[in-house]
């Protein structure tokens, strides 16, 4: 039987639909197998190699609700297809960014099907927790750069693969933990490392209640059903195991249950703990012991804890206190050193005594990476191909203060923390934490 050769494309970096297939295919092989295939997939638009700065660069929004609507209103004009389990949420933002910019938006329900698109450059994933480290894996093998959201992980050794994966492939990388980009922080940090309150003796972070009475379909507690038409639940649950679709645990809520979130350790601390490690200097780092104790909802609504106060010890003696849901601290980070106290948060950064801010840094002061636009950070560095403000390192470095935490407080044991080897060492059963199985067929590479 005679057969039809394909001509030669006039591009001979293009990767037909085929091929892009059947790599794909030897890629998740090799990744099961633990091997590191290579990698052929890497953006070949001129924007994302750093050939012209000025090119366009061209966005797919995965996840479109809540802070993922956030995000493609700050990147309208970049957005060029969008991607949501739910039919009607992926809809409505393509008709949004269709009216905004006055021309086609393509849409997905699966993520992997929009990664196959060489149009797009980049992707950004406003997924619920769970499903934030694999379309970032895929992403970085489909050669798209990316910006995810915090909290990078859902467990440690998710992060370290993620890291391994964008350096790899050469990815430009940035966490959504935006509070990097805001000047208060900057300031604070600045302060802090440039030593105006000598030696910082302890750090307290205070995180906000539980809302989830606030935001849950009332009663609180309702009883499983069947998910509603057009959304695709067991492609929202992913990797998550399998479990009956109800109302009360899934988009917002999602963050109060295990198998998909940590709870607001992991949501704001994702954010508080953040800037305490940009602050201590140990974003390439973390602490040596943990330990942990929290209280739970009486009723059971939900599984994460309802008050928290988690103890960071790092390797220099700084402790940093966290607490969680009952104001003992101030919505916040806090740095106590020998000379005065520095408090920042969201709109709001001072001293005590005030003279310590009022007084300007010299020229010997330790300036930090200063950004004053986290969303454009990443598209600048997609043009210049430099590390953004918050990149994987880093994000990954701050989500796994808030996993320790985590895990402090669910095992009750001290928990021992090698920063260097990023591992837990003195217990082989608390250093099982670090890593959960994942749902058939999902598969996440060995560490």
């Amino acid at each position: 039987m005679k057969t039809s050769q394909t001509p030669p494309s006039p591009n001979p970096t293009a990767v037909s639909r085929r091929d892009f297939l059947r790599a794909t295919r030897n890629v998740a092989l090799l990744a099961g197998l633990g091997v590191a295939g290579p990698n052929i997939f890497l953006n070949r638009t001129k924007a994302a190699t750093g050939q012209n700065p000025s090119e366009f660069i061209r966005v797919g929004f995965i996840g479109t609700g809540g802070q993922g609507n956030s995000n493609l209103q700050a990147l309208m004009k970049n957005a060029v297809a969008v991607c949501d389990v739910d039919q009607t949420r992926a809809q409505t933002a393509k008709e949004r960014v269709e009216k905004a910019n006055g021309r086609p938006c393509a849409v997905f329900g699966d993520y992997r099907k929009m990664l196959e698109d060489k149009s797009i450059d980049a992707v950004l994933i406003s997924t619920p927790d769970h499903w934030h480290t694999l379309p970032a894996l895929h992403a970085c093998e489909a050669g798209k750069d990316v910006y995810c959201e915090k909290p990078l992980t859902l467990f440690i050794d998710e992060g370290r693969v993620l890291v391994d994966a964008v350096r790899r492939t050469k990815r430009v990388f940035q966490t959504g933990s935006q509070q990097r980009s805001d000047a208060k922080f900057l300031t604070g940090c600045e302060y802090v490392r440039s030593g105006r309150l000598g030696k910082i003796k302890t750090v307290k972070v205070g995180l906000p209640e539980v809302n989830y009475l606030e935001r849950a379909t009332k009663p609180p507690v309702i009883p499983d059903s069947q998910p509603p038409a057009g959304l695709d639940y067991d492609l929202w649950l992913g990797p998550a195991p399998q479990r009956p679709y109800n109302q009360n645990h899934v988009f917002y809520l999602f963050r109060f249950f295990w198998d998909y979130s940590g709870g607001q350790m992991t949501n704001f601390g994702a954010h508080h703990l953040d800037i305490t490690q940009w602050g201590l200097g140990m974003d390439d780092s973390g602490p040596v012991e943990i330990e942990g104790a929290a209280t739970y909802n009486p009723e059971k609504y939900y599984e994460t804890p309802q008050t928290f106060d988690v103890a960071y010890k790092y390797a220099n003696g700084t402790v940093v206190l966290c607490n969680g849901g009952s104001d003992k601290y101030r919505g916040g980070t806090t740095f106590e050193g020998e000379h005065g106290t520095i408090f920042v948060s969201r709109g709001n950064v001072e001293s005590t005594p005030d003279d310590i801010l009022t007084q300007p840094l010299d020229d010997k002061a330790i300036r930090l990476y200063a950004s004053t636009d986290h969303h454009q950070n990443w598209l600048d560095c997609i043009k210049s191909r430099q590390d953004p403000i918050c990149n994987v390192e880093i994000g990954h470095r701050s989500a796994t203060v808030c996993h320790l935490g985590n895990i402090a407080i669910r095992t009750g044991k001290k928990v021992r923390w090698d920063p260097k080897k990023q591992e837990v060492v003195g217990d082989a059963e608390v250093a099982q934490w670090a890593s959960r199985p994942y749902r058939a067929p999902w598969k996440l590479p060995p560490v």
